[in-house]
């Protein structure tokens, strides 16, 4: 017995494929990747946190080239 195939499309663009996604599936993860990176940022009440300048200096480098 043999298997049926399917025939191929004759449309020019049947080989691209379309995505479509919600709003929400775009906002959140770039809420949540802003709200993690205003928890790096400002450490807020961490006093611990003051004594290490190594994140503070890695921040100001990024920001550095990026405003290139």
């Amino acid at each position: 017995m043999s298997a049926r195939t399917h025939p191929r499309s004759t449309r020019p663009d049947a080989g691209g494929v379309e995505i479509r996604l919600p709003w929400w599936a775009v906002a959140l993860p770039a809420v949540a990747f802003g709200a993690l990176l205003l928890l790096i940022v400002g450490p807020g009440q961490a006093q611990a946190a003051t004594d290490d300048p190594a994140m503070g200096q890695l921040l100001a480098r990024i920001v550095d080239l990026l405003s290139r």
